[in-house]
């Protein structure tokens, strides 16, 4: 009964997120890793401290965490090498930016770094938001070795999921200086979705007066 009464009562959508990531354990937690891969507005630098921090107190395995989202990671960069690769760079671009869940603006941008670096450009953008999930359509477009595309990819992703995790688990150290502030963390994350959200329908609207003007 004392051991209970001393844990903390987390409530709202931290606790949500918390639940969710222990429901799911290390391999959902690589799961919602390769969603994010393949739809970027999912966002690993949330979800991956969180299961650093849960690790920490012994719900979750930070190795286990490691190797799955980086299996994920991986994973969905395939899958969109392979769209790449099937549809060509113009295609997949056109297709990708009809979802609404990317800007055509980061794909162009991840396309040209990846004709002036290669392979650099990939094992580097795993580590650039924005850009991390969309090198892998113009590295499939140009048939880029599987092999090294894959080597590529997991260094890089397990880099930046590792160093993600790490900051979540070095966190998880100061649990009782971080949970009196999970309420104020539950306001902070609501203003940055309607901040994220704002951004995006602002970034739509002046797309489509610069498409009209032209």
């Amino acid at each position: 009964m004392t051991a209970l009464a001393a844990e903390p009562q987390e409530g709202g959508l931290v606790a949500f997120a918390g639940d969710l990531l222990l429901a799911l354990g290390d391999a959902g937690v690589g799961a919602l890793v390769l969603l994010e891969t393949v739809v970027p507005p999912v966002p690993s630098e949330v979800i991956l401290p969180y299961a650093g921090y849960l690790a920490r107190q012994g719900r979750l395995t930070i190795a286990g965490l490691i190797a799955w989202s980086t299996a994920g990671s991986t994973v969905g960069a395939l899958l969109l090498y392979w769209l790449g690769a099937a549809l060509g760079l113009r295609r997949s671009t056109r297709l990708l930016a009809r979802t609404r869940l990317v800007d055509e603006d980061d794909l162009d941008r991840g396309a040209a770094w990846f004709h002036r670096h290669g392979a650099v450009a990939v094992l580097v953008g795993r580590l650039v938001p924005g850009v991390r999930s969309l090198i892998s359509i113009p590295a499939g477009a140009d048939r880029m070795h599987l092999g090294l595309f894959v080597l590529c990819t997991a260094i890089g992703s397990g880099a930046w999921n590792a160093a993600l995790i790490g900051l979540g688990a070095a966190l998880g150290t100061q649990r009782h200086v971080i949970d009196p502030y999970l309420d104020v963390l539950d306001v902070v994350v609501y203003a940055a979705l309607a901040i994220a959200l704002v951004v995006l329908v602002v970034r739509r609207l002046h797309r489509r007066r610069a498409r009209n003007a032209d």
